[in-house]
């Protein structure tokens, strides 16, 4: 990119219909966006529309990586209907609120040659923390030329 050319941005909200708790690989999508943005360099900026499901960059070789957040999170903000107040729209509402809140909303990734830079073994994920499944809204934007 070279200083003075002109910026492009492009946005789109990608619909992911979770199965319910744990991970939904979005990378895929994403690199599509990608490609279609013909963006040469700039940064991709993902956003969860949601307070119970949360955004992750993590290893994509080996699924255990996975099952032990999963097991980790659990720990840390477990189902206990005597532990919360909050618990509108039931006993997972809550824990699934701080676990959004110990993960993330957001995330930015570079892209350069078209391409965005993530690592050899990584993947951007939705964590899904409620137990049914839900229609979540991500979304995507892209700045750059």
């Amino acid at each position: 990119m070279v200083l003075g050319e002109a910026m492009s941005c492009v946005s789109r909200v990608l619909r992911v219909a979770t199965p319910g708790r744990g991970f939904s690989d979005v990378t895929a999508d994403l690199r599509a966006f990608v490609r279609e943005a013909a963006v040469d360099a700039g940064v991709c900026t993902v956003f969860v529309r949601h307070t119970s499901a949360s955004l992750v960059i993590q290893e994509n070789a080996d699924p255990s990586v996975l099952a032990d957040l999963q097991r980790w999170i659990d720990r840390l903000a477990p189902e206990d209907s005597s532990a919360y107040e909050h618990d509108a729209e039931g006993p997972d509402d809550m824990p699934a609120h701080l676990r959004s809140a110990m993960t993330r909303s957001s995330e930015t990734i570079p892209i350069v040659g078209g391409e965005l830079m993530l690592g050899t073994w990584q993947a951007v994920y939705l964590w899904e923390h409620r137990r049914r499944p839900h229609a979540r809204e991500v979304v995507l934007t892209i700045l750059g030329a």
